[in-house]
């Protein structure tokens, strides 16, 4: 019998395409579920009670949440294809410390950027600007974070190859420059250039209309 699998998701949402790419990867078929978080499905809702949101994997009727723990699910149910996470402990430790850094540090950074006055994003850049110093060091002597090949912290920060540039249109800051980050600059490229990464990008201008819209709502409601 062959596996069903589901993927809950949004077309915009950063975190459930890291799925998306991990399935690819994988050669795994699924199917996906786009929700309307303003509207969330009764599904929804029922695989995913606590958080209420997405992405959430659909594995056999079992439901998994929350992106990163899905990441590891898929990599260790499906061991066939292209491994996420290294054998190593310690790169394996590394890559999950850098990863969640992404979402905590980085992902933060940007939005503050985005949402922020003129003050308080001059300050979100600067954190914005270490964060990325410390993931450009990551790179030093690869081609990608997880060596010759995407692993699981690539999929981590891989938001970064398409909204950065699409924050930058929007906001103005301009973060990653080839001069200042030339190992994030090329990863960029590289990590884009793959054919499961790049045909699954959602639209860019769709992408700057929703993010020039959040940040003209967010901001008439702090004025």
């Amino acid at each position: 019998m062959a596996d069903e699998v589901k993927l809950f998701r949004t077309w915009s949402s950063p975190f459930a395409l890291r799925i998306v790419w991990a399935l690819k990867l994988k050669g795994i078929e699924f199917e996906t579920i786009f929700e309307d978080l303003a509207n969330k499905s009764s599904l929804l809702l029922q695989n995913n009670p606590v958080h209420k949101k997405v992405p959430v994997l659909v594995h056999n009727g079992k439901s998994v949440c929350e992106s990163f723990v899905i990441l590891e699910y898929i990599d260790e149910t499906w061991t066939n294809g292209l491994p996420l996470l290294p054998k190593d402990p310690y790169e394996r430790a590394e890559a999950r410390f850098w990863a969640k850094f992404s979402d905590e540090k980085l992902w933060l950074s940007a939005r503050g950027i985005l949402f922020g006055v003129e003050t308080e994003q001059a300050e979100a850049r600067l954190q914005a600007i270490q964060n990325l110093q410390y993931l450009e060091e990551q790179l030093k002597g690869r081609k990608f974070f997880a060596g010759e090949t995407i692993g699981f912290l690539d999929l981590a920060v891989g938001w970064m190859a398409n909204l950065l540039s699409v924050l930058e249109e929007i906001t103005g800051y301009v973060l990653i420059e080839e001069v200042k980050f030339p190992l994030l600059w090329k990863w960029m490229q590289d990590f884009s250039d793959v054919p499961v990464i790049n045909e699954s990008w959602p639209s860019r201008d769709k992408l700057v209309i929703k993010f020039q819209t959040m940040r003209d709502s967010y901001l008439a409601g702090k004025i």
